[in-house]
């Protein structure tokens, strides 16, 4: 992994600056932090800012979220490491890689099917064989290996799509971004047997999560929106 090495400082200075200093605390999601190297999952052109405070743009009208905001969502699923989760969204690939360090299950979801296939290799390549890519509607999630213990959207939506909070284990979390075009509240819903509690964390500002639980292709042009 030498060429991972070669930006271990800027990733150690990413997660002490960008992230730790923000309050995230749980030293699971720091060291993956440390360990994912980020500028693998970002367009050549892009490689000298991989590590800096904020999204960058991976093709598509899509983004590689800002570590922070990475971090944070990640923190909010709570991982132990024996869990089953459902990405929506995969983009570059990044959010999995993380994931994968912290739970025992990874299934990502983009409809994109060139982003998908883009990031399937980047994951082969850094041997996270515990994440699985498919290409669907995201907003429908991915029943055919749900339950489970946490569901993460890096695309926001209108409202809370109803599939993804049946895919949803008991005692599960559901951590996604809802809202206008204007901006949105990232939140996580907690299933409690039936019923399910919300938080609302902070305000973001995402891509649009398109499908038919999400918004339409007319609704939610990309140029609309600023970057994750």
């Amino acid at each position: 992994m030498e060429a991972s090495d070669s930006y271990q400082e800027e990733r150690l200075r990413m997660v002490r600056n960008q992230i730790k200093g923000r309050g995230v605390r749980d030293p699971r999601v720091l060291q993956a932090m440390r360990e994912v190297p980020r500028h693998l999952f970002v367009p050549s052109e892009q490689r000298h800012l991989a590590y800096a405070d904020g999204p960058l743009p991976i093709g598509g009208g899509q983004t590689i979220s800002q570590p922070y905001i990475v971090a944070l969502m990640t923190e909010l699923l709570d991982l132990s490491g024996s869990e089953r989760v459902l990405e929506v969204g995969t983009g570059s690939g990044y959010q999995a890689a993380v994931l994968s360090k912290l739970a025992a299950q990874v299934y990502s979801l983009d409809r994109i099917s060139e982003l998908a296939e883009q990031a399937r290799i980047r994951l082969e390549d850094l041997d996270c064989t515990n994440v699985n890519v498919h290409v669907g509607d995201g907003s429908q999630g991915l029943p055919e290996y749900a339950p489970y213990d946490g569901i993460l959207v890096t695309a926001a939506a209108p409202h809370v799509p109803e599939a993804l909070k049946e895919q949803l284990a008991d005692r599960g979390s559901l951590v996604l971004p809802v809202g206008s075009r204007a901006g949105q509240i990232l939140e996580r819903w907690t299933r409690e047997g039936d019923s399910f509690r919300v938080e609302k964390i902070a305000p973001v500002a995402f891509v649009p999560l398109i499908g038919a639980q999400g918004w339409g292709e007319d609704e939610a042009p990309g140029r609309w929106w600023r970057s994750r």
